[in-house]
């Protein structure tokens, strides 16, 4: 079966290796089995974003913690760290959440959070993957007046409502902008429009009635057209957009421009930097990172850290080397501040209250990155081997890289969570770089494709 645990969890995907109920069965009772203590019944949230197979996971999930004599607490409906927050704040041992982040309804995954809202630790997925692969879990089961039960969490969307709203400035008030908000039909849709209105916002909402199939359908952080439009027709001062599972954010300022995380995660760092919060004046990213963010840092004085590609490198360095703020060009972003992990709509509270603050549209704090021309060109694949292993991509890379000399860059990598290779080259115009794109995603097309 091979390893399960990726950067973000156990992933399925549709027509390659779904994710049926008896792996989350299965991964049920190895959570709770892995984190029981004596005399103590093993509590765990359980939270969902809108994909229709959420409802089967959830269920699966429940029998499988309440078969090894675990507490389930479903919580339905809640983004992503919303369910991080709820295990943490409820002393609870570990939340589960049922999402595939921005894919397509027919994905969906497991992601599980320790008790104290992170990640868990390798010890603990390898452990958690053994028991699973091994076949013993059936010889655990204890007898049945040792079961658990299963408890519905009501309030859980207020508690963390509230959660979101403190993490906002007291000292600010957005009383009568005019704020447009994408929740993708995800998990966001009552979270997001219920946490800016409470804070006095006038708010306009798009693509918010899920019907489990529409999750991420053309709409949300990876398909800003609609936003775009809706900011404009309605002189919105900015137009906000969530993936699927709300950890993710992209911004579209008030002429209807996208605005990255790269740009984000510069007009936050700058905001904290002047009220001397920025700790260690440290800015942490991935080397998906547009060349723009290093320059940036460079010109407002912030160190630059670069990791490998996924959330769980950000956050891991960020707690090395002391960084409080730190994420991703995609608009995954961690503000340890006030959370464990990355969430969408505290970005945007983030960068509203840095809106606020400055007292400048979004389009003028956007320039204070300038973003070099990109392009990434997904390529299906049949097969993910090392890309050092083929030689004419290999020799194609190389090629590229020495013909962009210091105005560009090259990286070709492999989704975690799909059989895609992603190239991205960034160079001086758009042009050149569109044309390095398309040469190298030919070669990789040919080769595996």
């Amino acid at each position: 079966m091979g390893k399960l645990f990726g950067t973000d969890g156990i992933r399925g995907e549709a027509n390659r290796y779904p994710l049926d109920a008896m792996t989350a069965f299965s991964l049920g009772q190895a959570v709770t089995r892995v984190l029981s203590k004596s005399r103590h019944t093993t509590r765990v949230v359980i939270g969902k974003d809108t994909r229709l197979s959420g409802y089967m996971l959830e269920s699966a999930l429940e029998a499988g913690v309440t078969s090894m004599g675990g507490v389930p607490y479903l919580v339905g409906v809640l983004p992503t760290p919303g369910i991080a927050f709820i295990t943490e704040s409820m002393r609870a041992d570990a939340g589960i959440v049922i999402s595939a982040s921005h894919n397509p309804y027919q994905d969906n995954g497991l992601k599980v959070f320790s008790g104290s809202g992170f990640k868990l630790s390798d010890e603990q997925e390898a452990e958690i993957e053994e028991l699973m692969l091994g076949g013993e879990l059936p010889g655990m089961v204890p007898a049945p007046h040792d079961m658990g039960r299963a408890y519905r969490l009501d309030d859980a969307t207020g508690r963390y409502i509230v959660f979101l709203k403190n993490t906002f400035p007291r000292s600010l008030s957005m009383e009568g902008m005019k704020i447009v908000l994408d929740t993708a039909n995800g998990a966001a849709y009552k979270v997001a429009p219920a946490t800016f209105s409470e804070l006095g916002a006038e708010v306009t909402v798009i693509h918010d009635e899920p019907n489990g199939l529409n999750i991420n359908d053309d709409c949300g952080s990876q398909h800003t057209a609609d936003l775009r439009a809706k900011v404009l027709e309605t002189g919105a001062a900015v137009g906000l957009a969530f993936d699927g599972d709300a950890d993710r954010l992209i911004a579209v300022d008030e002429k209807g421009n996208e605005i990255t995380g790269d740009q984000i995660l510069i007009i936050c760092a700058k905001m904290l930097k002047e009220q001397g919060r920025l700790k260690n004046d440290l800015v942490v990213s991935t080397v998906m990172s547009n060349l723009g963010l290093r320059v940036a840092c460079k010109r407002y004085g912030f160190e630059h850290f670069a990791t490998k590609v996924g959330d769980r490198y950000v956050l891991e360095e960020m707690q090395r080397l002391g960084a409080i703020i730190g994420g991703e060009e995609s608009g995954h972003m961690i503000f340890l501040e006030h959370h464990t992990t990355g969430d969408g709509i505290l970005s945007a509270l983030q960068l509203v209250a840095a809106m606020l603050t400055s007292g400048k549209p979004l389009s003028e704090l956007a320039k204070l990155m300038d973003v070099f021309p990109q392009k990434l060109i997904n390529v299906d694949v049949k097969s993910k081997p090392p890309v050092e292993d083929i030689p004419e991509l290999v020799e194609a890379i190389k090629r590229v890289e020495a013909e962009l000399g210091e105005q560009g860059r090259v990286l070709v990598r492999y989704s975690g969570t799909q059989n895609m290779c992603r190239v991205m080259v960034e160079g001086p115009t758009d042009e050149i770089t569109e044309k390095y794109a398309a040469q190298l995603a030919d070669v990789v097309r040919n080769t595996i494709g």
